[in-house]
């Protein structure tokens, strides 16, 4: 595991532990980009700055009964109390094709306002299972594990023990969803199922990573497979667990990513530089490509007034990285790690080539709240489906990239592994 930052975390460090202990002002703290409202390093029970967008949505629409029947795109599973956490279906108060409310890769293209607009109309039901013993639950479970297979929203009824709160959930890992109320019941109307995701469901014997690559495999969208997968649908069938979402999401990025980049490693070196870009919600994204074997780096620039550095004066970047051979940890830098990790071997595996990676994001002012790693999966995707420059040299490549960006590439290869080995580790050749 590697990571860069220009105010470095260690946990031996007694300066570093105030700043995690909240004894260094808010101003002085580089930790917010790192844990994006996950980790705590602050000290506090919950994040001040979700806190804080929770205070400015109060206003979101509120659902003003404790029925709703709408065409579900989806369900949730939280995380909270593990292993008794909350599942239950996302219903929007519409019937009809609301698949584009649970679909982020169709997402690129729309505004932070559009994804709040069409996210905060889905109500979200709880109830609290055990993920180990989903069997002990009966026809709620059931209903829930079908609806995460279905080929197309359906419409449920649903009916909570009390009218659904107004606040919109965030999370930098999971799309944002709209009110919430603990669920009595659900009900679901007719559907059909995906008979690719229904295949491996009913195949007790299929592992849940061949069930993840073989769906995959079949043009399956990976939203799908995440969304079955978190309500235990693949796996030797006494061995199946319900999932948190977050997990589920970047369970099936990093299964799919890594036996990609398992085929990506055998295959030859590019010949020149490439440098691809993408730039939605205010995130600027560059994609370099080196023509040297296989590695991989995801390096982050947050600006003053963005989501994880709100109170910052100074920009906060943050990376993480890995060798040829891959890593066995879990990346500091979060989901969007494997998520951006997924979109850079699709394209590599298409182009039938390897390559030394390393994307490259500013997050800019615009980009006022989490909606999720499909932001960075999606962003990468764009990125490599479009033009792209080419260079013979990597200064050449870089002073293009100095083009697009405002911050100065001296300051990226200072935080970057592989800008910084690259330009500046002598190899064998040299000589």
């Amino acid at each position: 595991m590697i990571i860069h930052m220009d105010a470095t975390f260690d946990r031996t460090d007694p300066f570093s532990v105030k700043q995690a202990k909240g004894l260094i002002s808010e101003k002085e703290q580089p930790l917010c980009a790192l844990c994006k409202g996950m980790k705590m390093f602050c000290g506090k029970e919950r994040c001040p700055i979700l806190i804080k967008f929770y205070a400015k949505l109060k206003n979101a629409p509120k659902i003003d009964a404790t029925t709703i029947y709408g065409s579900a795109p989806g369900v949730f599973v939280g995380r909270h109390g593990y292993p008794m956490v909350s599942i239950g279906p996302l219903v929007p108060p519409v019937i009809g094709d609301t698949s584009e409310l649970d679909t982020p890769e169709r997402w690129i293209g729309k505004t932070i306002d559009d994804i709040v607009g069409f996210r905060s109309s889905l109500v979200r039901g709880m109830y609290k299972v055990n993920v180990r013993k989903p069997e002990k639950y009966g026809k709620i479970v059931e209903n829930m594990a079908l609806l995460s297979m279905a080929e197309n929203p359906v419409d449920t009824n649903a009916e909570f023990f009390r009218k659904p709160s107004g606040r919109i959930e965030l999370d930098d890992e999971v799309q944002p969803f709209g009110p919430s109320a603990p669920l009595k019941k659900a009900d679901l109307g007719n559907f059909r199922l995906d008979n690719r995701i229904e295949k491996a469901y009913y195949d007790a014997d299929l592992m849940a990573r061949d069930a993840v690559l073989e769906l995959y495999g079949n043009d399956t969208l990976v939203t799908r497979i995440q969304r079955a997968f978190s309500m235990g649908a693949f796996g030797a069938k006494k061995t199946r667990r319900i999932v948190p979402t977050r997990q589920s999401i970047t369970a099936v990025d990093s299964i799919i990513g890594e036996t990609l980049m398992d085929e990506v490693r055998t295959l030859p070196v590019i010949n020149e530089y490439r440098v691809f870009e993408s730039w939605q919600l205010d995130n600027r994204f560059i994609v370099l490509m080196l023509p040297e074997p296989w590695s991989y780096e995801l390096v982050e620039a947050w600006y003053p007034d963005t989501v994880w550095n709100p109170a910052g004066r100074e920009i906060m970047i943050i990376s993480d990285a890995e060798r040829f051979e891959g890593r066995t940890t879990y990346a500091s830098i979060g989901g969007c790690y494997y998520a951006a990790r997924l979109a850079t071997c699709e394209y590599l595996l298409k182009e039938g080539r390897q390559a030394k990676v390393v994307i490259l994001r500013e997050a800019h002012s615009g980009y006022v709240m989490p909606v999720g790693v499909w932001n960075v999966r999606e962003n990468v995707r764009a990125a490599l489906k479009g033009p792209h420059e080419k260079f013979n040299t990597l200064e050449a490549a870089l002073t293009h990239i100095q083009t697009k960006f405002d911050i100065p590439i001296s300051r990226w290869t200072r935080n970057s592994f592989i800008l910084k080995d690259s330009r500046f580790q002598r190899r064998l050749t040299d000589f």
